[in-house]
C-alpha cells in the first residue's frame, strides 16, 4: 500500500495546532490578598483542580473562584490535573493587609453554659443552610452594595482584651438607618431565611451566590424573602433593623466561600 504524500506532515501540523489549542497555564484575574477574592481559568481539559490540597469548583466553562480568609499565610498551591494525567501548577503569593486593632484593659467575659447550649444549634441551623451549592451564577457578577450609609465596622477590625485576642469582625457594617431596604447585592438563591431569631444574628438571610460563595446579612428587622427562593440582583430580601446582639439599628454583611470569610468592601469597591 502506497503511502499518502504529505500524510505525515499533516499529522504534524495538526498535532501541533492541537497543542497550541490546548492552553497550558492557569489564567487568574485579580489581586490576591487577605480577605481577597480572585477568579480564573483552568486549562482545557481539566478534570480536578485544588487549592493547597482542597477541591475548587469548575463551571462548565473552565472558570473558578478563589478566596483568602482574613489570615491565609502569604502562599498557596493552585493544581490542574488534566484528563490525560498532566498536571499544570501555579503558586500564588497572597498579599498581607494591616488590621484596624483595639487594645482595651479589660477581660474577656466567658460565654455561660447556657448560651454556648443554644448557640451550638445556631451554628449548626448555619452549617447546614451552606453545605450545598445553588446552580446561581451571581458569583460572575460584579456585586452592588445591599445597603447604603456610613460604614460603622469594617472586615478584618479585633479588640485585643488584656493581651487575649477576641474574634475578628468577619463582615463590613453599614449604619443605613432603621427601615431602610436590604437588596441583593448580586443573584443566588436563599439558603436560610425566617425564624426563630438567632441570640447574635438576629433576623438572618444566607443567599448562595453559587461556586461555594454565599453572602450573610444580619440584625434585619423584616424579611421579605424564603428558602429556596431566587432572587436577582438589586431584589428587596429585607430591612436593616437591630435584632440579636446589635447596639443600634445597621446592616452587617459578611460574605463566605467555602471555609474563608471574604471582606465584602473588595467585591462591591467604594460607595458611591
Amino acid at each position: 500500500m502506497r503511502p499518502v504524500r504529505g500524510a505525515g506532515l499533516a499529522l504534524c501540523l495538526a498535532s501541533s495546532a492541537l497543542a497550541q489549542a490546548v492552553p497550558s497555564d492557569l489564567a487568574l484575574a485579580g489581586e490576591p490578598v487577605q480577605g481577597g477574592l480572585i477568579s480564573g481559568t483552568a486549562p482545557r481539559g481539566t478534570a480536578a483542580l485544588t487549592v493547597n490540597g482542597r477541591n475548587v469548583p469548575l463551571a462548565p466553562d473552565g472558570r473558578f473562584i478563589l478566596g483568602f480568609d482574613r489570615d491565609h499565610p502569604a502562599q498557596a498551591l493552585l493544581v490542574a490535573r488534566l484528563a490525560d494525567g498532566r498536571t499544570v501548577q501555579r503558586p500564588i503569593r497572597v498579599s498581607p493587609r494591616s488590621w484596624r486593632i483595639e487594645r482595651v484593659n479589660v477581660a474577656l467575659r466567658p460565654p455561660t453554659p447556657e448560651f454556648l447550649r443554644i448557640r451550638q444549634g445556631e451554628l449548626a441551623r448555619i452549617a447546614a443552610a451552606r453545605t450545598g451549592s445553588s446552580a446561581s451564577e451571581g458569583w460572575r457578577q460584579k456585586f452592588i452594595w445591599p445597603a447604603r450609609g456610613r460604614i460603622s465596622g469594617v472586615f478584618g477590625s479585633q479588640r485585643i482584651y488584656r493581651g487575649e485576642p477576641g474574634s475578628y469582625h468577619s463582615g463590613v457594617d453599614v449604619a443605613a438607618g432603621a427601615g431602610s431596604t436590604v437588596v441583593a447585592p448580586a443573584d443566588g438563591v436563599v439558603v436560610l431565611a425566617g425564624g426563630p431569631a438567632f441570640s447574635l444574628e438576629g433576623n438572618l438571610v444566607i443567599v448562595d451566590h453559587g461556586m461555594g460563595l454565599s453572602s450573610s446579612f444580619l440584625h434585619l428587622s423584616r424579611v421579605d424573602v424564603r428558602e429556596g427562593q431566587t432572587v436577582r440582583q438589586g431584589q428587596p430580601i429585607g430591612a436593616v433593623g437591630a435584632t440579636g446582639r446589635a447596639t443600634g439599628p445597621h446592616l452587617h454583611w459578611g460574605m463566605k466561600l467555602g471555609d474563608a470569610r471574604i471582606d465584602p468592601q473588595q467585591l462591591a469597591g467604594p460607595m458611591s
